[in-house]
Order: C-alpha cells, then sequence, then structure tokens
C-alpha cells in the first residue's frame, strides 16, 4: 500500500519543500548586500585587424577541380 502512496505524494512533497525554502528565504534570511557597480575601464576605439591569409576552401578532385 505505501509503494501507491509515496510516488502519489512525492509531487506535493517537493513542492512543499520548495515553497518552504522561498518562504525561509523571504523572512529568515538577511536581505541581500547590493554589491558594488563594477568600475568601467575607459574605452578605447577598437581599430579592425586585417586578415594577412587567405581562407582557404577544400576543392573536389573531380574532373573541374584537378586543372586548377
Amino acid at each position: 500500500m505505501y509503494a501507491l502512496i509515496i510516488p502519489a505524494l512525492l509531487p506535493f512533497i517537493l513542492l512543499g519543500t520548495v515553497m518552504g525554502l522561498s518562504w525561509w528565504e523571504d523572512h529568515v534570511l538577511p536581505p541581500a548586500q547590493p554589491a558594488m557597480a563594477p568600475v568601467e575601464a575607459p574605452r578605447t576605439p577598437v581599430v579592425p585587424v586585417p586578415d594577412t591569409q587567405r581562407a582557404r576552401f577544400p576543392v573536389a578532385l573531380t574532373r573541374h577541380g584537378v586543372g586548377r
């Protein structure tokens, strides 16, 4: 008989646990201190770096690709 009751009650037990932890977090724990805002570093202009290597694409060795 317990083999049928426990699986049926498990979702409610988990829900009650989550709700209890949520209540505990709201009412028992001290409020969290806000973190200090990070100081932004001075922005430097972004210069794109030219790509010096050509992109290489594999060429299939077919009748049209052999002569290249």
